[in-house]
């Protein structure tokens, strides 16, 4: 069982406090549900995976109370269910950090660690979490691909490479070599907006998966 990823502590700190508005935020949080995690929430999976997938932080009610990224709210029913379609995962649901769910090959982290107010980090938060993400980057073998759910976790993806915004334009299924081996593949994030609105279909998903898989395949 990986319950979290043993990534090394500099690409992520449990007890982070860079940021006094998330900080604050969080303290009410605790104080309203005194059983959730309510603390940064460290990466899941494979530490050697070669897919690594980045959110955009985590969900009041998803990974904010289980402590596991895409745990417990909408958009990781899509998520897990389409990792075990695709082989990436264990089970087709991910419902809490003890339930016996292991990623193959795959990480799963967020382009911000805290619970951010509405869930709309400001993009100072997004750039003080930044350094986290580029290390836990630089973890990755030549031959991976980073999957970024939705904007701001691609250009939270380009700024930890020290890459231009507009050499790179997020949109769905798009791909970008990022250099070192890398490939970034785009996909609108799996919320409940995106899902119910039509903007992502199941269909949508899994093509994206199919591109992902096509590169890790021919690595």
């Amino acid at each position: 069982m990986n319950p979290v990823c043993p990534v090394p502590p500099d690409c992520f700190d449990p007890a982070c406090t860079r940021c006094p508005r998330l900080v604050d935020f969080l303290a009410g949080v605790r104080a309203r549900h005194p059983g959730y995690h309510a603390a940064p929430v460290p990466p899941f999976g494979d530490p050697k995976a070669r897919l690594l997938i980045v959110g955009l932080a985590p969900g009041m009610h998803g990974a904010n109370a289980s402590g596991r990224p895409f745990t417990g709210d909408f958009a990781g029913i899509l998520l897990y269910q389409t990792l075990f379609e695709m082989g990436f995962s264990s089970a087709p649901a991910s419902s809490s950090r003890d339930d016996g769910l292991k990623l193959r090959d795959c990480r799963i982290t967020n382009a911000v660690k805290c619970l951010p107010p509405e869930n709309k980090p400001l993009t100072l938060e997004v750039r003080a979490c930044n350094d986290y993400l580029a290390r836990e980057l630089a973890l990755l073998a030549p031959g991976s691909v980073v999957l970024a759910l939705g904007t701001v976790a691609h250009n939270a993806v380009l700024r930890a490479l020290g890459l231009r915004q507009s050499a790179h334009r997020f949109g769905h299924g798009h791909e970008h070599a990022l250099g070192n081996g890398l490939m970034l593949v785009d996909s609108y994030h799996c919320s409940r907006y995106n899902t119910q609105t039509g903007r992502l279909t199941r269909d949508m998903f899994q093509a994206v998966f199919v591109q992902v898989k096509r590169h890790l395949d021919g690595a």
